[in-house]
């Protein structure tokens, strides 16, 4: 894996509340890389209403990636359960770990609507993968069953802020559910690494949309946020022992590396 190694998240490629609009806007992003990862929810795989688009704004993409001489790396996440490979990746020797996120949540996304009442069938599917409780590929793989099998069937309906917090509001029960897997992420990427990752000094996840870095015990959690509203997106780049995170700066038609936030040496 040539380095630099950038690593993004959730650009919901398709995606009518994706702030994406045209994919060649992401070349100052891209450009100057040796690998970007793209770590989950890069398009939708399994929402019919933006598949279509989804899949000529991925071609564009790779096709990007090619022009800039850039290797790309795809990770699975909960809307593109299909992308082939174990779901994760390691860097500087297993002390860094890359995973989407959706993993560290027993039910995945808990706050979708269609997981909400879905106890029985999620515990079902737990059950059918018994030895997920300690195999890492396997619960990667029951993640990517659980995307599947409860995707989504209805999609926000409009743009607006307004809008959007009320479909994020409604049910109360899903708001309350968004918000404690925001306030818990840190703990629950710690755990994540307890079980499956005891090395790991670093997760860098996406999935939660919320972005920030948590100190959780000895760990160290980041989150590169999202290119939905109301959150902002995040890059985490890893180079000659170096680890840094900083923002994305935006504009109508360009996103470009941002101020550093922090950087840490390995």
């Amino acid at each position: 894996m040539n380095e630099p190694v950038r690593i993004l998240s959730d650009l919901h490629l398709g995606h009518k509340i994706s702030r994406i609009a045209q994919v060649s806007a992401l070349r100052p992003l891209i450009a100057e890389a040796g690998t970007v990862v793209f770590n989950g929810d890069t398009w939708q795989e399994l929402a019919r209403p933006f598949r279509e688009r989804s899949v000529v704004m991925l071609d564009e993409l790779k096709t990007l990636c090619v022009e800039e001489g850039v290797e790309a790396v795809f990770l699975p996440g909960n809307h593109d359960p299909g992308w082939p490979g174990p779901g994760w990746l390691e860097l500087g020797g297993g002390r860094i770990v890359v995973t989407h996120g959706d993993a560290l949540l027993y039910a995945g996304s808990p706050w979708k609507r269609e997981i909400l009442n879905a106890n029985e069938r999620v515990a079902e599917l737990w059950q059918e993968h018994p030895t997920a409780e300690n195999d890492v590929a396997e619960r990667l793989l029951l993640a990517r069953i659980l995307a599947r099998d409860l995707c989504s069937v209805e999609h926000p309906f409009g743009r607006s802020l307004i809008q959007r917090a009320w479909d994020a509001a409604m049910p109360p029960k899903r708001a309350l559910r968004m918000l404690e897997s925001w306030f818990t992420q840190g703990t629950a990427g710690a755990r994540f690494c307890d079980r499956y990752f005891p090395q790991a000094e670093v997760l860098v996840i996406g999935h939660f949309h919320w972005p920030g870095s948590w100190q959780a015990e000895r760990r160290r959690i980041i989150n590169t946020g999202s290119f939905m509203d109301p959150f902002r997106a995040q890059w985490v780049e890893w180079k000659n022992g170096w680890l840094t995170r900083g923002h994305i700066d935006e504009s109508r038609n360009l996103y470009r590396i941002g101020r550093t936030l922090d950087t840490w040496k390995f």
